[in-house]
């Protein structure tokens, strides 16, 4: 353990890392991810329904505390359809459609972003605050923390496009990727990672994974706060 802490440590002690074992990783990262996230919301959903089954004074839900359901119904019709055109780009890289996969994932893409602006113009039309019962408090704290998790990422869709499409020519020889480039350290003289584009597919599937879940989470969200 120690070479690895100290100094003058050879490159070649930590270069060339198979692809396969980030790919692991990523898949696994994915899927941590999730489960986070789905403990992280499961505090809003215990909040509604305990606060919900107190009803102090009478204030758990006050008649004009009334959000919606037409601008909630349309955020989670965009996630959904996003979530599902995101996972038809998957298979297209799956099956080496690359351009393909790109127009799905920037279509995926717009569809998310579409679904946080009508978010904020969702907040906008609110004739409530927190303060105003138990429900307007659960009702903004949810959707502000969704709308983080969503444009956060959206970010990571952001960054997979990008990579794409940066590497577009990859898979055909014509761009080659320089030494240390997948780390940003240019001082490598060999692969820190042996064909970091190929993680590419990888990253994808992690993605696509997280973002199906969050459109789930999303659905969930839409039945809790609008339809119960």
């Amino acid at each position: 353990m120690t070479d690895f802490a100290h100094p003058a440590t050879e490159y070649e002690v930590v270069e060339s890392e198979p692809p396969e074992v980030l790919a692991r990783n990523l898949v696994t990262a994915g899927h941590l991810l999730a489960s986070a996230t789905a403990f992280f919301f499961l505090a809003f959903v215990f909040a509604y329904f305990y606060l919900r089954s107190l009803n102090n004074h009478a204030m758990w839900r006050p008649k004009h505390v009334d959000p919606s359901v037409a601008w909630g119904t349309g955020i989670v019709a965009c996630l959904v359809l996003s979530a599902i055109i995101l996972r038809l780009g998957l298979a297209d890289h799956r099956a080496n459609r690359r351009d393909h996969w790109r127009i799905k994932g920037i279509v995926a893409f717009l569809l998310g972003a579409l679904a946080l602006v009508l978010q904020v113009v969702a907040w906008a039309e609110l004739g409530f605050g927190p303060a105003d019962g138990g429900y307007a408090s659960v009702y903004l704290g949810w959707t502000a923390f969704y709308f983080l998790f969503v444009l956060c990422a959206l970010f990571w869709l952001e960054t997979v496009l990008a990579t794409s499409w940066r590497y577009r020519g990859w898979a055909s020889g014509k761009v080659t990727v320089a030494p240390g480039e997948a780390s940003g350290d240019p001082h490598r003289e060999a692969e820190d990672i042996r064909d970091p584009v190929s993680l590419v597919r990888a990253e994808l599937g992690s993605l696509s994974f997280y973002w199906t879940f969050l459109a789930g989470l999303g659905v969930l969200t839409w039945v809790v706060l609008y339809l119960l």
